[in-house]
């Protein structure tokens, strides 16, 4: 009995054993497979990935080099997030046709819009070239050698590797340096807007619901691959023709349920999940307190302004919201940290690591990496602090210090490269802050500069503060910048940028407002940088080798590489998620719950009046599931910055979602992956596909598509 029980873990625990994980498409086979398989999913992995035949990678596109977009149709239709397609969307925007508060939908194709340097880039193939990127490096001592010979390795592999004509190759690093990939890739330049809906559809519960669940944002726009005749990449032409993509996604109309596998393709930005504990201690206790305390102060001003003046609310809805983002992740991050004990984790993995490092006998090697580790976060940890509430108040937060660090680089163009470079960005600089001044309002600006001044003055470590913050009178250095300095007017700030460099940079180190930036800029790029560039690169060979050695003493260990913007598998199952105790989140919302949110007038909780009557009606199509009709839907999939935008998809290969987001306890993932918590959010595509037909009445978008029934065969 006792041997039957031991076979059924052994044969039941490989199913629940997903724990995240950022894959290469083309190293599927073995391990992740057989999980995958376990977990649900009825494809191979030659149909995610084959050079020799077309494959699930040859409808998943980088979109503009930040995002993930899919194919959806055989005539090169594009779907991605519509805050990913939000700057095309908003270039295209007038007062007449307010594409970004009505939508856009172009009911023929010469009605599409072209968009000029937007472009997708597809991977054509993927290939080891560890071999050639490292040959000679081994015998190198210097650090700083090592990744010269690397950089100059890299560009010759990168000039000889095959490829075609319109073709590129680009080499990534993997494993922190332990293994180098080239990828093939084409990129096309004519990509047009198809369709995006309202902002109160594709933003809905904007700031309020970012990172948050349950969530109801239909968060998607439409775009068209055009190509040349011969269907490769060309620039914008009248002649040229949709694109006919290798692969395009079937869109499934069966929906989702609990536990169903999924699987989210894409391109995610960077994560750092192999990081020691002394590193996640430094994120947990020093630096995410401070980035959280300074935009806190700055978010605390800019609403108190916000709420009174709505001519404010319009100037600073795009900048709050920036500035929120990242805020608000940080917050969930360190409480996801806390809650899943990450640190302690880290710890008793690192004692693990002693204990193999010691009975393999491989002291020499790794022995002393933990004792290093914990010796140069100690010793970078001011650096480290001091340079993130330089980067959060002068350059991030302040808009009259980020405008005067902007002419501070200028400065150092001039004494590093000379009057023509000088001239040149300088003419750039004048043009780009026609807009910053458009939205700049020195009073805010002034109350913001009081409170971030103050909190850098008396929280960043006091052995590296300029002498200008030292027992400083906030207040009263608050009032002579913003009341004598030019940088807070635009008309006076070109007046500062007239004339030759000379006279210019005589005019601009008279200003009260730029000298004092110059004052911090001087003592951060002199006190605080070179040091801290310094210490950072023995983390960097540390970590290197302390992520070979993880390699090498655990061969048989679930190990992904770190994202880096290349493209990737996560999978993973539609799961709710306990996020505190006697809570409780399903993992599916519905129109219902839209309607619960609805605030009339509201810039992030407004419906739109058509959405509202066919929710009256129940006019639903063919999308709804018994009556109610699904919107979106949360699992288990890692993703980070970088999957907005990736297909979702099914057991058998099929589009069921749209990624779009994380779940704000489970922001951590970047760090440190808790399958408990962790939840990527995802717009059902029955929603998306409802908006496209009953509301805006684009069906023939919709009969562009591939829609099949998978569960009912």
């Amino acid at each position: 009995m006792k041997l039957v029980k031991l076979l059924i873990v052994l044969f039941v625990l490989p199913t629940f054993a997903q724990q995240g994980g950022m894959w290469i498409p083309s190293l599927l086979k073995g391990m992740n497979e057989t999980e995958m398989k376990n977990l649900g999913m009825k494809m191979s992995v030659e149909d995610i990935y084959s050079v020799n035949h077309s494959s699930l990678k040859d409808a998943v596109p980088h979109f503009n080099g930040g995002c993930t977009s899919e194919i959806i149709s055989p005539k090169g239709l594009l779907l991605t997030n519509h805050h990913c397609g939000f700057d095309a969307i908003q270039n295209h925007s007038t007062v007449e046709h307010d594409y970004l508060a009505n939508g856009f939908w172009a009911m023929k194709m010469e009605d599409e819009l072209p968009n000029k340097d937007l472009v997708v880039t597809f991977m054509v193939s993927i290939n080891d070239v560890t071999a050639q990127v490292l040959d000679g490096v081994a015998s190198i001592t210097s650090e700083a050698e090592k990744q010269k010979k690397i950089q100059e390795n890299i560009a010759k592999v990168t000039a000889s590797f095959p490829k075609e004509s319109w073709q590129e190759n680009k080499v990534r690093t993997f494993f922190e340096g332990n293994q180098y990939i080239l990828f093939v890739t084409e990129t096309f330049k004519d990509v047009r807007l198809v369709g995006a809906p309202p902002s109160s559809i594709g933003k809905f519960g904007s700031d309020t619901d970012n990172w948050v669940w349950p969530r109801h944002t239909g968060d998607f726009s439409m775009f068209r691959i055009y190509a040349d005749k011969n269907n490769r990449p060309a620039e914008y032409s009248k002649d040229n023709v949709p694109y006919t993509p290798k692969h395009f996604l079937p869109v499934s109309l069966d929906g989702i349920k609990e536990d169903d596998f999924t699987m989210v393709f894409g391109y995610p930005g960077k994560t750092q999940e192999y990081l020691p504990s002394f590193a996640v201690a430094q994120i947990v206790k020093e630096l995410n307190p401070a980035k959280i305390e300074i935009r806190d102060a700055a978010l605390k001003v800019q609403d108190g302004f916000m709420r009174k003046d709505n001519a404010i609310k319009i100037q600073y809805a795009s900048k709050y919201a920036s500035v929120a983002n990242y805020w608000k992740k940080w917050i969930g991050e360190s409480q996801g940290l806390k809650k899943s004990n990450a640190i302690a984790l880290k710890q008793n993995f690192e004692k693990d690591f002693q204990q193999k490092v010691t009975a393999s006998g491989k002291q020499n090697e790794y022995g002393n990496l933990l004792p290093e580790f914990e010796k140069y976060y100690t010793e970078i940890t001011p650096y480290a602090v001091s340079r993130d509430y330089f980067l959060e108040v002068v350059a991030k937060n302040t808009e009259l210090l980020s405008l005067g660090y902007k002419l501070y680089q200028l400065e150092q163009v001039y004494n590093t490269k000379g009057e023509q470079s000088f001239n040149d960005r300088k003419e750039n600089l004048i043009k780009a802050q026609e807009d910053f001044y458009r939205e700049f309002n020195a009073k805010v600006d002034e109350k913001v500069f009081e409170q971030l001044i103050a909190l850098y003055g008396n929280k960043a470590p006091k052995q590296f503060l300029p002498s200008t913050l030292i027992n400083a009178d906030y207040k009263k250095l608050t009032s002579t910048l913003y009341s004598q300095s030019k940088l807070v007017d635009y008309a006076k700030f070109k007046e500062l940028l007239k004339g030759d460099a000379k006279s210019v940079l005589k005019k601009l180190n008279k200003d009260k407002g730029y000298l004092f930036v110059k004052s911090l800029a001087d003592n951060y790029t002199k006190n605080v940088a070179p040091k801290y560039d310094e210490i950072n690169l023995k983390i960097a060979a540390l970590q290197r080798t302390y992520m070979n050695a993880q390699l090498e003493l655990y061969p048989n260990t679930r190990i992904f590489p770190d994202a880096n913007s290349t493209l990737r598998v996560t999978y993973g199952k539609v799961n709710g998620y306990e996020p505190k105790d006697a809570t409780y989140y399903k993992p599916v919302t519905y129109l219902e719950g839209m309607m619960e949110k609805y605030i009339p007038g509201d810039y992030e909780f407004d419906i739109p009046k058509k959405l509202i009557e066919l929710y009256d009606a129940k006019d639903y199509g063919p999308y709804a599931e018994n009556g109610k009709l699904p919107i979106c839907f949360i699992g288990t999939n890692h993703t980070t910055g970088g999957n907005s935008g990736s297909p979702a998809i099914d057991a058998q290969g099929n589009l069921i979602g749209l990624n779009f987001d994380r779940v704000w306890e489970g922001t951590m993932s970047d760090i440190h992956y808790d399958p408990a918590i962790c939840r990527n959010v995802m717009v059902d595509m029955r929603y998306v596909l409802f908006v496209i037909d009953k509301f805006a009445g684009a069906k023939h978008l919709v009969n562009e598509m591939k829609l099949v029934h998978p569960k009912k065969k």
